[in-house]
């Protein structure tokens, strides 16, 4: 990997645990760790806990007196449906396509303070574009190379919590803001939402990258009684693929549009105002001509990205956009962008490396999780 690669405050500790390292978002990041691998690392999270360190993820802060109704104003999710103390998954548009440049997570702390969790490769295009767009007395600051974010994640996640005295059990999409609660770090604040990329129950905490180490030890060391487990991005993706969430770079980006993406429901169509929102409004009440929808395997074929699909022989109608086998499953599926002129229950043939194999299309998630029981 280039030596140019940015390194989390915990690539020591993953080096230690014997990580194999990928580039991710120019970052370097683990995939998988030595004598667990991907299989095991997923298990975990779905039977037990599993800890990640998504470090890699954009942290961007807008203050100043109107911050949360300019992000409102811009971002395609109405930031009005929630309220301080929660977050909310949202959209970053091109302006004019409608084109989706990120996805990303808002912490609406208050009206004059917001959080934001964008993908790391998007992280300075959607400063940009913020801060471009800004008016006086607004500040978009990026903060992406000074905080660390672990994402714990598993049905034991707030048992970890509980031993350690940090708040847990609060409501889907909401945040508090605790402090550690021992070691050289004691006191330095953070930041625990109930949040994930996996399906399952879980937290992701943001905390000042001097206190990453402590914060990790902390809770390796409170989950050894419940199974935890480290993880990599290999099982980042495969759970969150069985739960049909979208991967920007992927699956969504600035050649989609949210009505392709299945993910209208991220935006705030009665909104005066967000960017895109003309081009999106238009292509909803004309009909999108391709949609994102589940594939799952017939028989023994893996999909992965950029294979064709097709209805017949000769009549391509979509291509695959991400693909696994699932470790749940015991099965190949999969995401592709496919025509909607396609029977969304269809099956559609893949060209599996010269072969066609057979797959059937599906509405994700692919399995049922606990991801928003209290």
């Amino acid at each position: 990997m280039s030596d140019d690669l940015l390194q989390s405050p915990l690539h020591d500790r993953h080096a230690a645990l014997g990580a194999k390292f990928a580039e991710f978002g120019g970052w370097s990041m683990p995939l998988e760790y030595a004598g667990v691998g991907v299989v095991k690392e997923h298990t975990a999270v779905r039977d037990a806990v599993g800890l990640f360190d998504v470090s890699h993820l954009g942290k961007a802060i807008v203050t100043g007196p109107g911050a949360a109704d300019f992000v409102n104003a811009t971002l395609s999710n109405d930031l009005r449906r929630i309220g301080p103390g929660q977050a909310q998954y949202t959209l970053c548009l091109d302006a004019e396509t409608g084109g989706i440049v990120d996805d990303l997570i808002v912490y609406y702390r208050d009206d004059e303070h917001v959080l934001l969790v964008p993908n790391a490769a998007n992280t300075t295009e959607v400063v940009r574009r913020l801060a471009e767009a800004a008016p006086e007395g607004i500040t978009v600051t990026n903060h992406h190379r000074d905080y660390a974010v672990l994402a714990l994640q598993g049905t034991k996640s707030d048992e970890v919590l509980d031993k350690l005295g940090l708040p847990s059990g609060h409501d889907y999409m909401s945040f508090v803001e605790a402090a550690l609660p021992s070691g050289r770090s004691s006191g330095v604040g953070i930041v625990i939402c109930r949040t994930g990329y996996t399906g399952e129950r879980g937290y992701e905490l943001i905390a000042a990258n001097s206190a990453a180490g402590e914060l990790w030890d902390l809770l390796m060391e409170a989950g050894e009684e419940f199974g935890i487990q480290a993880c990599g991005l290999g099982a980042r993706d495969t759970l969150r693929t069985e739960m049909g969430y979208p991967l920007h770079g992927q699956d969504i980006s600035l050649d989609t549009t949210p009505n392709q993406g299945r993910l209208g429901w991220a935006v705030g169509w009665k909104k005066d105002t967000f960017w895109g929102k003309d081009a999106v409004v238009a292509e909803k009440e004309a009909g999108p001509r391709r949609i994102l929808r589940g594939i799952v395997s017939t028989g023994r074929a893996i999909p992965r990205p950029h294979m064709q699909a097709f209805l017949s022989a000769d009549v391509p109608v979509g291509e695959v956009t991400s693909g696994t086998f699932s470790p749940t499953l015991k099965k190949g599926i999969g995401l592709a962008l496919i025509s909607t002129v396609v029977d969304p229950e269809a099956e559609v043939s893949v060209d599996v490396r010269g072969r066609r194999e057979v797959f059937q299309l599906t509405r994700p998630p692919f399995l049922d999780t606990s991801v928003r029981e209290s």
